[in-house]
């Protein structure tokens, strides 16, 4: 992507051709030049190293989990520079991890919000929480619901599911856009063979999922095993250039059927692999027929041994920081419990008086209806701030200490580097004040006694970047005809996927450069 023009004195680093450099991973020129000639842009002239206060943390805008490193002065956070952990992101991170920051300064929610009048108007929290539990009182359990979104912490999902647990509620669901997968088998939606694995693998079939976008840092690895040599892949979906050579089978979930039964022109090849991988994107089942696409997958790995005693190739692709964790800890429907479609489905209906959003912004929010009564607990004024009837503003993953897992199931924390902004709160706060105006009183008020009722409930969350093996049992995808409609790209923006990316001016920029094809306002050293 890069060399030298000119001589002499007037040789210059550069593009040979005048156009921005096409890569999710381009931000990782400034860390591989060795004299400092490439830089951030953003950072540049911003403040000296030894300024900054360093905070070791994870990057939490993808399900990779990549190891990065906080630099922050005062109240804001000025760069994000990766951290090196062979087993997950290597030295690299995405250009959306390391440049998205400074999205983390706009359009945040400081304080409460109460709709008065049709507007939402500036609240006390002492009015945010009355206005909340006058609503919740006289509520029963079965009307009342909640969504945690892409960017939620355990904790925060803990003390929710705990609260709603005292209000006698089972409607909840971490699959905030409805994905179909089964959370009664750990297994079934892990990567499991880690992303270290990747190194092993000689075939890899892509289903439903577009890994360059998705999670870039995989995709990476993918390339680096393929120039290692002796390695195939082949994509069911989309065409797309993942910067490795791939065997484009077509887009129709009906393949899947096909391969299974050895049809395909890729079965030999696939029966023949020593350590066979099927990458599986969990947005791929979203759609209706989802159930299905998990079943054709399954069918797949039995067919060509994917799974066996000493090798696991059956993973699943997650691109939401949450949503293992989710999983992990049971924030889904509990007996006769809704899962987001029900939701969605009783709000039309006017069946669901109380709605907790934890950060769910991916939602069409016009699926509710105006009978419902929405709480948002988040840190952006997005798309759930916009519908919520009451905003109770909470602590974005530099502002908090957190436990996620990553689409490998590997525990990991968040470490608070600055203080979240006005009257901001961290989430599990925010629950723990409230419980006792809805309710009995959740039993914490730390975050060391929270996670010892966390840990006792669910010990493996308690292993940090350890990874607790699932016993494989296939996943219950219910066996039954694909629809008809091609796979489609889940992700349609890489650089805007959350609410952080898409307040983030770098990342509007990328996307006017990248999606839309405009000429740069400026060129960039290195984004």
């Amino acid at each position: 992507a890069l060399g030298v023009t000119g001589r002499g004195e007037n040789m210059e680093v550069g593009t040979y051709v005048e156009q921005a450099i096409a890569s999710e991973l381009s931000g990782n020129l400034i860390d591989l030049c060795p004299v400092g000639a490439l830089t951030s842009k953003p950072y540049a002239f911003v403040s000296r190293p030894w300024e900054l206060n360093k905070t070791e943390s994870i990057d939490v805008l993808d399900a990779v989990g990549s190891n990065i490193r906080i630099d922050s002065r005062g109240g804001s956070v000025l760069r994000i520079l990766p951290r090196i952990n062979e087993e997950v992101n290597e030295e690299w991170i995405s250009d959306k991890s390391r440049f998205a920051c400074d999205g983390l300064r706009v359009q945040r929610l400081d304080r409460p919000f109460v709709r008065k009048n049709g507007k939402l108007a500036e609240a006390t929290w002492e009015e945010a929480f009355a206005a909340v539990a006058a609503k919740v009182k006289k509520t029963n359990g079965e009307k009342i619901a909640a969504i945690a979104g892409d960017l939620a912490d355990a904790e925060s999902m803990f003390a929710l599911k705990s609260l709603l647990g005292q209000l006698a509620s089972t409607n909840m669901d971490c699959r905030q856009v409805g994905e179909k997968i089964d959370p009664t088998h750990r297994a079934g939606y892990l990567f499991n063979s880690t992303i270290a694995g990747i190194d092993k693998a000689d075939f890899i079939l892509l289903i439903g999922t577009n890994p360059r976008h998705e999670a870039p840092i995989i995709n990476s690895r993918i390339r680096k095993r393929f120039l290692q040599g002796g390695l195939k892949v082949a994509n069911v979906g989309p065409e797309a250039d993942l910067t490795y050579p791939v065997i484009q089978l077509g887009d129709s979930p009906a393949l899947l059927a096909e391969i299974a039964k050895g049809k395909s022109a890729i079965a030999t090849a696939l029966k023949a692999a020593k350590n066979p991988m099927v990458i599986l994107g969990a947005g791929s089942l979203a759609r209706e027929d989802g159930d299905a696409i998990l079943a054709g997958a399954q069918e797949i790995a039995a067919a060509f041994n994917v799974v066996r005693e000493d090798w696991n190739g059956w993973n699943m692709l997650h691109n939401a920081a949450a949503r293992v964790g989710g999983l992990d800890i049971g924030f889904v429907p509990g007996k006769g419990g809704l899962d987001v479609g029900g939701m969605i489905e009783a709000s039309g209906k006017g069946a669901l008086d109380v709605l907790f959003l934890l950060g769910a912004d991916e939602i069409d929010m016009s699926f509710f209806g105006k009978k419902t009564f929405v709480v948002y607990v988040g840190h952006h004024g997005d798309a759930g701030a916009h519908r919520a009837d009451v905003v109770l503003p909470g602590a974005a993953y530099t502002e908090k200490d957190g436990t996620y897992v990553n689409t490998e199931g590997r525990v990991q924390r968040t470490r608070k580097a600055v203080v979240a902004p006005g009257q901001a709160r961290e989430d599990w706060k925010i629950f723990r004040a409230l419980s006792p105006l809805v309710s009995d009183a959740l039993p914490f008020n730390t975050l060391d006694e929270l996670r010892g009722k966390l840990f006792a409930a669910y010990p493996h969350l308690a292993a940090e970047d350890a990874i607790t093996p699932a016993k494989w049992t296939a996943p219950k995808g219910k066996a039954g005809k694909v629809g008809s409609e091609s796979f489609e790209r889940y992700v349609r923006n890489f650089y805007m996927t959350d609410s952080i990316s898409r307040a983030s001016k770098t990342m509007a920029e990328c996307t006017s450069v990248f999606r839309d094809g405009k000429k740069p306002s400026s060129t960039p050293e290195a984004a």
